[in-house]
């Protein structure tokens, strides 16, 4: 086997990987929604909010869970080449209304939530950047997308992926939290900015190695030509 060709075996590999957590992941948190109808303020996030919830936090509360997994689950269908190649229609349309999605509803009710961290102002100044990332990176990629610039596009829908999957990295950090027994006061403020600049981070150097090295240009080139 070609040395390029092992290596986008293991990258299918480490993606349906990294596709099954998110979809997991998901689907435990929607499962968990049954504590918000009707509001229980004893249910681990609810708690402590029900002095401000009917407001307007309602509002964006209820529209960013209802958005959230949503956004998360046609993402992973739009980053996957397969998908592109075989249904570019249905990969065109369903990006529209992801890119709908993500700056008319998920980013806004994020950024309208972050004011009302329960962990205080770094952390809410972590999710009301990651919001306004996330939104940013979603235009970008509808005006790449617009110009015709496919492979700038790709980049910033990777981008706008990666910041939506913060929440799987902040359940995977509580969880690892409750199970080791980890309560200290740093954790959340430092999940809330990790979970999106971590990843982040990793993807920006990853695409740096990726066109430096030969390996992954020849599967790069490939993949186009398939």
């Amino acid at each position: 086997m070609a040395p390029w060709l092992r290596s986008l075996t293991l990258r299918r590999v480490v993606a349906f990987a990294a596709a099954a957590l998110v979809v997991k992941v998901t689907l435990s948190v929607v499962l968990g929604y049954r504590a918000y109808f009707p509001p229980n303020f004893r249910a681990d996030f609810l708690l402590g909010r029900e002095a401000y919830f009917f407001g307007a936090y309602r509002w964006a509360f209820y529209a960013h869970i209802a958005a959230g997994p949503v956004a998360l689950l046609a993402g992973l269908l739009l980053v996957s080449e397969r998908f592109r190649r075989r249904w570019p229609a249905v990969h065109r349309g369903l990006g529209k209304c992801q890119i709908a999605l993500v700056t008319l509803v998920v980013a806004p009710s994020g950024a309208w939530m972050a004011w009302y961290a329960q962990s205080g102002g770094v952390a809410g100044l972590g999710f009301f950047l990651l919001a306004v990332a996330t939104a940013g990176c979603a235009v970008m990629g509808w005006r790449s997308a617009a110009g015709r610039r496919f492979e700038e596009h790709r980049r910033w829908m990777w981008r706008c992926f990666l910041l939506l999957c913060s929440a799987v990295g902040l359940r995977l950090v509580g969880g690892l939290a409750t199970v080791t027994g980890v309560d200290a006061d740093w954790v959340y403020p430092l999940t809330a900015w990790g979970s999106w600049l971590g990843p982040l981070a990793a993807y920006e150097i990853a695409e740096v190695v990726g066109w430096r090295s030969p390996t992954l240009l020849a599967a790069r080139g490939s993949r186009r030509s398939l």
